[in-house]
C-alpha cells in the first residue's frame, strides 16, 4: 500500500478545545483528513447521524441502511482501539449538531465536502448558515476529485492529478475523546422506518473488509479486468467491486489509485526484468488491466462533477431540448415488468433479477437495462433511476443521475447506444449459465433457444418444460420494431437545431477534455467504445 503522511500543518485560525468529526459517506479512518487534523487540534467527538429526510427519500433502501451500520460498527471499533468511540444520533442534522456543539461548548465541526442528493445539498445548506449565524466554524475537506465551484472544465484534470497524488494521511495511532456518557447504539430498519429489505447476498460493509477487497483485486483478482469486465458471468469476481466502499467512503479514491498506480508500477518492473514469454505476457495483461482500471476511477469524478456543477440534472434532462420527448408516454405495466425481471428478455430479467438479490451488476448490464427501459420501453428515465438507486448498494447520486442520462439519450453528448439483450446473451452468456442461475424457470432450455426462448414451437415448449406466458412470460415488446421505433425518435430529436444547440452549452460545461499523459502526472509512490447493434 502507498504510504502514509501525517498532516504537518492545521487550516489558518483552527481554535484549541474540543473538536467534532462528522462522519457521512466517509466512514473510515485512514486518509480522513478532517479526523486527523481535529485530533492535532484538540479532544474529539466522532458523530454519525441517521437523518430521517435522507432515509425516508425515494432514492434510499434498507440495503443501504445494512451497509452502513456494518461500516458503523467497523468504524466504531476502530475509533474505540484509538482511545474514542463513536456517537450515534438520530434526528435533523442542524439540530443534533446544535445540541451537541452546546452541550460539550464546541466551536469547531470537521466535515468532508458531499456531492450528494438535493436533499444533501439543502441539509449542507441549512448547516452551513446556522454555523456561521452561531460562530461555529464548519470547516469541510474536499475527499474526491470534484472541485466546488469549479468555474470552467478546462484544467480539471490537471487539479483532479494534483488531489489524488497528494501524500495520504494515516489514521491517528490515539485520539483524546470528548466525554459523551450516551454514545448510542446502531438502529435497525425496523426501528427507523426504513423501507426495502435487507440481503443476504449483498457485500460486507467496513472499512478492514474493504482494504481486503482491494488487496485481492490488485495482487489476485484483477489480471483479467479488462476482458473480464463485460460479462455477468467474470465480472463478479473479475471487477474490482470496490464501488460501494468508494461510495460510503471505506476507502477514499485517492488510497485505490495510488494502491493501483503503485501495483502497476511493480508489475512494469517485473515484465522489464523477466525474461520468460509467458510471464511476460501475464504482466502485461496486469498492466492493461490496471491501465483500464486507473482510467474509470478518473471517470468517477468527472462523472460526480456533474452534478456538483449543475444540481437539477437529478430531476431534469441535462439537455432540456429532449423535455417532453418520454414523459407523457409512461408504460406503468411495462415499467413493473422491468422492475421485476418479467419482460420475456433472458438477460434483461436475469440481470434485473441479480440486482435484485445481490445488490450489484457490472456496468455493461447497467447500462443495458437502462437503454432497454429506456429504447425498448420508452420509459423516461426519473422513474428507473430511483428504482435503480434503492438496488444498487453503491449507488452514488453523482455518478448515477449522469450515467442514466446518458444511457438514456438525453444529454445529446454522448452516442446514443441501443442495446441488444438477444446479441448481449450471444455475447456475454452463450452456454446460459447467468440466465440459468437467475431465472432458473429456462433451466431446461437449450442454449441455442435462450436469447429468444418465445420463438420455440409448442412442442419444444412442451419437451423442455418451459410454457410461454405461463412459465416465463412472452416478450412485452416486439424488439426490431421498439428498436427502430426508438432510433428514429431519438436521432430526430438529438438532429433538431435547438437539441444541437443544448448540446454544444452542455459540452462546455461538462463534457471531458483531454486526459493528460503519464508523463504530465505528478511523480507517484513507485476506452474502449462497445457498439452493440441488433
Amino acid at each position: 500500500m502507498p504510504r502514509a503522511t501525517p498532516p504537518s500543518d492545521l487550516p489558518s485560525g483552527v481554535q484549541a478545545g474540543p473538536q467534532l468529526v462528522w462522519f457521512k459517506r466517509d466512514l473510515r479512518v485512514f486518509d480522513h483528513r478532517p479526523l486527523a487534523q481535529a485530533v492535532a487540534a484538540g479532544p474529539v467527538l466522532c458523530l454519525y447521524i441517521y437523518e430521517p429526510e435522507l432515509l425516508s427519500a425515494a432514492d434510499f433502501d434498507a440495503a443501504h441502511l445494512q451497509f452502513i451500520n456494518q461500516s458503523l460498527a467497523d468504524l466504531r471499533r476502530q475509533l474505540q482501539r484509538l482511545g474514542g468511540d463513536l456517537t450515534i444520533r438520530s434526528g435533523e442534522a442542524m439540530q443534533v449538531l446544535r445540541d451537541l456543539c452546546e452541550t460539550h461548548g464546541i466551536r469547531q465541526i470537521w466535515a468532508h465536502e458531499e456531492t450528494t442528493n438535493a436533499i444533501g445539498y439543502a441539509r449542507d445548506r441549512r448547516v452551513r448558515a446556522w454555523a456561521k449565524a452561531s460562530g461555529i466554524r464548519l470547516i469541510e475537506q474536499p475527499q474526491t476529485g470534484v472541485v466546488r465551484r469549479l468555474q470552467d472544465r478546462d484544467g480539471w484534470a490537471k487539479l483532479w492529478n494534483q488531489r489524488m497524488y497528494q501524500p495520504l494521511t494515516p489514521a491517528p495511532t490515539r485520539l483524546n475523546a470528548v466525554p459523551e456518557p450516551s454514545p448510542g447504539a446502531l438502529l435497525s430498519a425496523a426501528e427507523l422506518g426504513v423501507a426495502g429489505f435487507e440481503r443476504t447476498e449483498l457485500q460486507v460493509g467496513g472499512e478492514g473488509i474493504a482494504r481486503q477487497t482491494l488487496y485481492s483485486f490488485l495482487q489476485e483478482r484483477g489480471e483479467n479486468y479488462r476482458r473480464g469486465m463485460s460479462s455477468p458471468l467474470t465480472a463478479f469476481d473479475q471487477c474490482s467491486r470496490l464501488s460501494p466502499y468508494l461510495a460510503y467512503g471505506n476507502l477514499s479514491i485517492r488510497t485505490v489509485l495510488q494502491a493501483a498506480t503503485e501495483r502497476s508500477d511493480q508489475c512494469r518492473a517485473a515484465q522489464v526484468a523477466g525474461s520468460d514469454r509467458e510471464q511476460s505476457e501475464n504482466w502485461s495483461a496486469w498492466r492493461q488491466s490496471l491501465s483500464s482500471f486507473q482510467g474509470r476511477l478518473r471517470w468517477h469524478c468527472h462523472f460526480m462533477q456533474k452534478l456538483e456543477d449543475q444540481p437539477d440534472i437529478e430531476f431534469q434532462n441535462m439537455n432540456r431540448a429532449f423535455d417532453g420527448l418520454r414523459e407523457q408516454q409512461f408504460n406503468q405495466a411495462h415499467f413493473e415488468a422491468w422492475c421485476a425481471g418479467q419482460t420475456g428478455y433472458p438477460m434483461i430479467d436475469a440481470c434485473m433479477r441479480a440486482l435484485r438479490q445481490t445488490g450489484w451488476i457490472n456496468f455493461r448490464m447497467r447500462a443495458m437495462l437502462v437503454s432497454f427501459a429506456s429504447y425498448h420501453l420508452w420509459l423516461h428515465w426519473r422513474p428507473t433511476a430511483l428504482y435503480l438507486a434503492r438496488l444498487f448498494v453503491d449507488y452514488e447520486p453523482g455518478i448515477h443521475y449522469s450515467q442514466v442520462q446518458m444511457q438514456s439519450g438525453v444529454t445529446g453528448i454522448n452516442t446514443v447506444r441501443i442495446y441488444s439483450p438477444i446479441k448481449q446473451v450471444k455475447d456475454q452468456d452463450p452456454e446460459g449459465k447467468f440466465i440459468r442461475r437467475f431465472v432458473p424457470e429456462l433451466d431446461g432450455v437449450p442454449d441455442h433457444l435462450l436469447a429468444e426462448p418465445h420463438r420455440m414451437t409448442i412442442l419444444e415448449q412442451s419437451f423442455y418444460g418451459c410454457q410461454i406466458g405461463r412459465d416465463y412470460p412472452a416478450p412485452i415488446v416486439d424488439h426490431t420494431t421498439a428498436y427502430q421505433t426508438a432510433r428514429e425518435r431519438i436521432h430526430n430529436a438529438k438532429r433538431s437545431s435547438p437539441a444541437r444547440e443544448a448540446a454544444r452549452a452542455v459540452h462546455q460545461k461538462h463534457g471531458s477534455r483531454r486526459r493528460p499523459t503519464r508523463s504530465t502526472l505528478p511523480e507517484s509512490p513507485t476506452r474502449k467504445r462497445n457498439e452493440n447493434k441488433p
